[in-house]
C-alpha cells in the first residue's frame, strides 16, 4: 500500500518515489565507502592525494586553454590564468610523483585556515560582547578551530588521521540518513 504524499500531484514527489532506489544505492555506496576510509586510512589519504592531483592537473589545462584561447588581438592581459594553469599542472604532477609530501600540503593549507579562521572568530566574539548576549559561543567555537589548526600542525600525522575519520564518519551518517529517505520515499510510489 502506498501513502499519498501533500504536493504529490506537482510531480516532484511522484517522480522521486518512482526512483527511490537510486536514493537507496547512493546511501548504500557512501556507508560502504565511510567503512572502507574508516578500515583503510592511509590508502584513503592517498586516493584522495590522488584525485586532488587528477583535478589539479585538469584545472590546469583548462585555465592554460582560457589564458591563450580567442583571437590574438582580443586576448588581453590573461598572464595570471597562464600562471594559475602552471601551478595546477606542477601541483597534480607532484601529487603524483609525492602523494606524501601532496597530502601534508594540503593539511598545511588546512592547518593555516583553521587558525586564521579561529583568531578571527575569537576577534568577532570579543567585539560582540557589549553588543549580543552568549557571544561566548562564537569565541569558543573559534579557540576549538584555532586549537583544531594548531594540532594539525603540530601532530600532522594524527591530523590526517583526523581528517580521514571525520570524511569516514560523514560519509556514514550521510548514507545512513539517504537509506532513511529512500524508503520513506518507497511509499510515495504511485
Amino acid at each position: 500500500m502506498t501513502a499519498q504524499a501533500p504536493g504529490l500531484e506537482s510531480g516532484l514527489v511522484r517522480t522521486l518515489a518512482e526512483h527511490w532506489w537510486l536514493f537507496l544505492m547512493r546511501g548504500i555506496l557512501a556507508i560502504v565507502f565511510g567503512i572502507l576510509a574508516f578500515m583503510w586510512p592511509a590508502l584513503t589519504v592517498l586516493v584522495l592525494t590522488l584525485l586532488w592531483g587528477a583535478y589539479a592537473v585538469a584545472d590546469g589545462i583548462m585555465a592554460l586553454w582560457a589564458a591563450f584561447a580567442g583571437q590574438q588581438g582580443t586576448r588581453g592581459n590573461r598572464w595570471w590564468l597562464a600562471l594559475l594553469g602552471v601551478l595546477g599542472i606542477v601541483a597534480g604532477i607532484i601529487a603524483f610523483t609525492s602523494p606524501g609530501v601532496a597530502a601534508i600540503a594540503l593539511l598545511v593549507v588546512i592547518a593555516f585556515w583553521a587558525i586564521v579562521a579561529g583568531i578571527a572568530q575569537i576577534v568577532g566574539a570579543i567585539r560582540l560582547r557589549h553588543e549580543i548576549t552568549d557571544e561566548w559561543l562564537l569565541g569558543l567555537s573559534g579557540v576549538l578551530l584555532l586549537l583544531f589548526g594548531l594540532a594539525l600542525i603540530f601532530q600532522p600525522v594524527s591530523g590526517i588521521l583526523s581528517i580521514i575519520w571525520l570524511i569516514s564518519l560523514g560519509s556514514l551518517v550521510f548514507g545512513i540518513l539517504t537509506v532513511m529517505f529512500a524508503f520513506k520515499l518507497r511509499r510515495y510510489r504511485a
